[in-house]
């Protein structure tokens, strides 16, 4: 049975779904949605690219943040590192061996702890990380218990969320995790739910639901004239979660995303896409399983559901502005560290200016950084917020 054919069985059975199930089936159904596949979907040879594809520069300037925000919490004895959606673990791979080498204070303290839903990615992060998971450095979770990460049962190991923050200090780590939570989308005609009819999927509207008209009065706006909006209450209720249940650390996120003052000006209406072999398309519905599909973030709503959990929140910045905050004192010599000829270091170059300019990702992407137990001032003199400052 294929994916199509069996959300086309479950329209059948309960008939027209919402698109946040449509969406989390063709995603994460544990044997046919698209992280369950063995293919490859990162880098050249996959759908996209992220940061950690492009260099390990980005793991390193994040290594040395990191490190920050450790001596901000007064170096304790233990600190825990938890990435969300970690895919291959390049990123981890290149916070743990730049820690390691460079900031081998910070390293002794670190644990660090992967939490992804796919089973085949599971399996590549544990191969990876064999001789550190072996050494009690690294853990590779399918979940953390009662966080909705992931709502199927695996025989996979868990921990809580809420202990595993209530132990030590914790540092939450998600780039490029919140644009690939299921969302809802609206219009002036209420909830898209998703109907099957003859081989085709077709949309449907329904009444929105109370919790869906409260969001859009919040945090984002009432759609009008045949625009459409998207309602994240997934990533919602897990950042609530997350930052509830941290007692003492960090969060940082980075997506492309928007503000809903942007919303306000016309702009981010109608953001999902669909991204198979590095093009881009606005069809969710076609080859179900076979492509990636996302959403903007609403930083807004992010960032409100940090601060109703008692976190303090800095104002957002790009990607740009992140890197370069952490890069300037040094002049990105951990990009640089490691050229020997003049070729090598122009390579680097183009690839740091991928990163942080604005014709590659650095203005595309959005950075929230938000502190819990941590003085504002300290929160303030990470080198990361720095340059937004300036």
């Amino acid at each position: 049975m294929s994916l199509r054919q069996k959300i086309e069985q479950e329209i059948r059975k309960r008939g027209p779904i919402p698109f946040s199930r449509y969406m989390e089936l063709c995603l994460y159904d544990p044997e046919l949605g698209y992280y369950s596949r063995h293919t490859e979907k990162f880098g050249k040879a996959g759908d996209f690219y992220t940061s950690s594809d492009v260099h390990a520069v980005f793991g390193r300037l994040l290594a040395r943040q990191f490190d920050e925000m450790w001596r901000a919490l007064d170096s304790p004895g233990r600190i825990e590192l938890l990435e969300l959606g970690p895919g291959r673990g390049l990123f981890a791979q290149d916070v743990l061996d730049w820690s390691e080498k460079k900031f081998p204070d910070f390293f002794r303290a670190l644990h660090y702890t992967l939490v992804e839903r796919s089973a085949s990615l599971r399996e590549r992060l544990a191969a990876t990380f064999r001789g550190r998971i072996a050494g009690g450095k690294v853990v590779v979770l399918s979940q953390l218990e009662g966080s909705g990460f992931n709502r199927q049962s695996e025989d996979m190991p868990q921990t809580s969320i809420d202990t595993l923050g209530a132990k030590v200090p914790l540092i939450v780590f998600a780039n490029e995790f919140f644009d690939a939570l299921p969302v809802e989308i609206l219009s002036e005609k209420g909830a898209l739910h998703i109907n099957a009819r003859d081989g085709h999927f077709v949309e449907e509207w329904a009444p929105a639901s109370a919790a869906e008209l409260e969001f859009l009065d919040r945090y984002s706006v009432h759609p009008e004239g045949g625009a459409r909006t998207e309602a994240p209450l997934l990533a919602l209720e897990h950042m609530s979660k997350l930052a509830a249940n941290i007692q003492r650390g960090y969060l940082i996120a980075i997506d492309y995303g928007y503000t809903r003052a942007q919303q306000l000006a016309g702009r981010h209406l109608g953001t999902v896409m669909a991204y198979r072999q590095h093009s881009a398309s606005p069809n969710p519905y076609e080859t179900p399983g076979e492509q990636d599909i996302t959403a903007h973030v609403n930083f807004t709503a992010l960032a409100a559901a940090a601060e109703d959990n008692r976190m303090l929140a800095h104002k957002l910045l790009t990607q740009s502005q992140f890197l370069m905050g952490i890069g300037e004192a040094n002049q990105f010599a951990d990009a640089f560290e490691e050229c020997r000829l003049p070729q090598e270091r122009a390579k680097v170059a183009l690839q740091l200016k991928h990163l942080v300019t604005p014709a590659g990702m650095g203005e595309t992407f959005q950075v929230l950084v938000a502190g819990k137990g941590v003085e504002r001032s300290r929160l303030e003199s990470l080198s990361g917020l720095h340059f937004g400052r300036t």
